[in-house]
């Protein structure tokens, strides 16, 4: 694994996701915004859980196509569409579906959470990019 994740004394200590990542390999690997749709473009879920699982399980492909597995992901940026802090339940159920089905750690790495206005199709409540580092 090329990705130590860390909880530094000091810093709000959160169960969900680590503050910090150590990451240490050859490739540095900057995955796109990955939302939850097929490979031809239809959306696979309408609400923001089922979205969230899904656009992991995008992020998830792509790694693994580059050579890479979950446990290289350094960081998560969710850009989600008309964001509150009460949508961190949904989105916290989607990322465990993920932990639970497709292997990304327990905590996650870094993440971030951006509201944003909208995404490229209405039917989109959340994009998801990754930074993932090789060995």
């Amino acid at each position: 694994m090329t990705v130590h994740l860390n909880h530094p004394d000091g810093l709000l200590q959160q169960t969900e996701y680590a503050p910090v990542a150590l990451a240490a390999g050859s490739l540095l690997l900057l995955l796109a915004g990955q939302a939850a749709v097929t490979p031809a473009g239809e959306p696979t879920s309408a609400d923001l859980t089922g979205q969230v699982h899904s656009a992991l399980q995008n992020v998830a492909t792509g790694v693994r196509g580059a050579g890479g597995d979950v446990r290289d992901v350094a960081r998560l940026t969710f850009y989600v569409v008309g964001w509150t802090p009460g949508m961190a339940s949904e989105l916290l159920a989607g990322t465990s579906r993920a932990q639970e089905s497709d292997g990304f750690t327990s905590p996650l790495p870094p993440i971030t959470v951006i509201g944003v206005q909208a995404l490229w199709t209405p039917d989109l409540l959340v994009e998801i990019e990754a930074t993932a580092v090789l060995t």
